[in-house]
């Protein structure tokens, strides 16, 4: 019986081992920037243009994709800012888009710690701002509108010099309903960190570090601001929607927008991307 009991208990670690093993591949595939060639290989079958380029910001390369290889002048510039973790490319049934593209100068890019060339190695918000600065200047402030999702969200509404309209996406922007979750406990102990994806690792460190670093700037959201539009889930339990109702108390009516969408998670960018969509084409004609 006791030898049973042995070889039982054998086979059931080389399981969970093989379990375990098989796991952390296929997550760590998950997690994985796609490469140049992804990309354009996702370009090419959606026969949309594509302009991948890589800039540098204070010694960190950077992917930046537009889907015209020269803008143009007489549209206004959209840009997209993921969240963490993500990149450039969770924005691409947007990017995609046609009437979008008919509509405005489709851009977005990948935050440092976020792509291939520094994954794993994330900012502050001020850096991340001084690293979108370094995009914008580019461009014409008065046909700008950003568009930060998620984490995305403080960087646009930091940078309100840098546009003429800022369109947030479940927004994370109050450190006081900044929720943290048992599984960044697997980043905080170096035994279980080695298992994590990098990405995952880059966005485990944002979080722990999100809360603080968003005290430096609560302040200053409603200085000079531009118009702001919000679209936030009532159901979002990672950002939650008093994210969006707390700063909504901080504009004036005629500066601030909030659009709710009903039963919506933080995947709303996702699973209702049609209203989304419409809600956009909506800020670039007004």
């Amino acid at each position: 019986m006791q030898r049973f009991f042995k070889k039982l208990l054998k086979v059931v670690f080389i399981l969970f081992f093989g379990l375990l093993l098989t796991f952390l591949i296929l997550i760590n595939v998950f997690f994985q920037p796609k490469s140049d060639d992804e990309i354009r290989t996702m370009f090419f079958e959606a026969n949309v243009e594509l302009k991948l380029e890589y800039q540098e910001f204070e010694e960190q390369r950077f992917r930046v994709i537009s889907t015209r290889k020269e803008l143009d002048t007489t549209l206004p510039n959209l840009i997209f800012i993921h969240g963490s973790p993500g990149s450039s490319m969770d924005f691409k049934k947007y990017l995609f888009d046609v009437n979008l593209n008919s509509n405005a100068n489709l851009i977005a890019f990948e935050r440092v710690g976020y792509g291939e060339n520094n994954l794993g190695e994330v900012k502050n918000i001020n850096f991340e701002v001084a690293l979108l600065r370094s995009i914008t200047e580019q461009l014409n402030s008065d046909k700008t509108i950003l568009v930060g999702y998620s984490y995305g969200g403080p960087i646009a509404l930091v940078s309100q010099n840098e546009c003429k309209k800022i369109v947030l996406l479940a927004p994370a922007v109050n450190s006081k309903v900044e929720p943290m979750f048992w599984f960044l406990n697997f980043y905080k102990w170096r035994v279980t960190r080695w298992m994590m994806p990098k990405m995952l690792q880059a966005a485990s460190k944002e979080k722990l570090n999100h809360a603080s670093d968003l005290k430096n700037y609560e302040q200053y959201w409603n200085k000079n601001p531009p118009l702001i539009y919000v679209i936030h889930g009532d159901k979002d339990w990672i950002v939650p929607y008093e994210n969006s109702s707390l700063l909504q108390k901080q504009f004036t009516a005629d500066k601030f927008k909030l659009h709710t969408i009903k039963e919506a998670g933080h995947d709303l960018i996702w699973t209702h991307f049609d209203e989304i969509k419409t809600e956009l084409l909506k800020v670039i004609a007004e």
